[in-house]
């Protein structure tokens, strides 16, 4: 049975993620990347949301928001990727469900989730085998949160407000990346996102 899916109130910080039917690709090059981030940042200011962190693999997504202001920011995923699931339709003339059912959220109630969970997004290039720094993997925010790229799809007073400069966070990430051991709760958390 689905989980029911959170309230959204200003000030709360939510987790949406999905997959490929199938755990196929969904992103085959890259303008289909940039269409979601594109789509992201239109949707995310309609529905006063701050973009955290996010994450885009070939195969699933991540994005960490924060709701701003009172807008029904529960449908930013839906009008995100129903608008790119019918571009990747007609462009590679595909058919049939792009997704593994709908999207899942989570709302983020502690801030050490918090932190975990941005170190996690930021890091699944790399757990994935795709590059061996999160910094060669174009298509996340970890590039902002470093100070290495200019963006707009993520909230420099939130990092600024974790995080005494770009290298603190660095080595946050890292020491995840090198295997140090996480609190119990936080594994079973973050555990629980891969299945």
């Amino acid at each position: 049975m689905p989980q029911p899916r959170p309230d959204y109130l200003p000030g709360h910080y939510y987790h949406f993620f999905n997959r490929g039917a199938h755990r196929v690709s969904i992103f085959r090059e890259p303008k289909n990347y940039f269409f979601v981030l594109k789509k992201m940042k239109i949707y995310a200011s309609k529905f006063q949301l701050s973009v955290i962190a996010y994450v885009l693999m070939p195969n699933h997504y991540h994005f960490l928001v924060r709701q701003d202001g009172e807008a029904f920011a529960r449908f930013l995923p839906q009008y995100v990727f129903n608008s790119y699931s019918k571009h990747y339709n007609t462009r590679y003339d595909h058919s049939g469900t792009l997704f593994e059912g709908n999207y899942k959220v989570k709302l983020v109630q502690n801030e050490a989730y918090l932190l975990h969970l941005c170190r996690y997004i930021h890091g699944n290039p790399v757990k994935d085998g795709l590059v061996a720094d999160p910094a060669d993997w174009e298509y996340s925010s970890y590039l902002e949160w470093i100070g290495e790229r200019e963006g707009t799809l993520y909230n420099p007073e939130f990092v600024r407000e974790y995080f005494a400069s770009p290298t603190d966070y660095r080595n946050f990430v890292f020491d995840d990346l090198r295997g140090r051991d996480l609190p119990d709760d936080i594994k079973l958390y973050l555990a629980n996102l891969e299945k």
